[in-house]
């Protein structure tokens, strides 16, 4: 039996980030008409949007399988700002 392409509405996070990638480096050239920068901000942010909603259901999904046989904790990550904070202090 043939299995069925699955069909996605949300666009794959990967080429969603690459996108966002290219459209930050076209926009730190410089040299980019107003009109233009103005739709590829529009379209960078339209992206980012899409990869912290695939992100966010990514961390539910672990955190469903860590806690499914209801033994594992759910710990939070690491903030990177606060490692840094603890060395300014020092």
């Amino acid at each position: 039996m043939k299995s069925k392409p699955q069909t996605t509405e949300q666009p794959d996070f990967e080429k969603s980030l690459s996108e966002l990638e290219a459209l930050v480096a076209k926009l730190e050239q410089g040299d980019v008409p107003l009109e233009d920068a103005l739709k590829t901000f529009e379209r960078g942010v339209t992206l980012t949007r899409q990869c912290q909603t695939a992100l966010r259901t990514a961390q539910q999904k672990v955190e469903v399988l860590l806690t499914r046989d209801g033994t594992e904790e759910v710990a939070a990550f690491a903030d990177e700002n606060e490692d840094d904070d603890d060395d300014a202090g020092r």
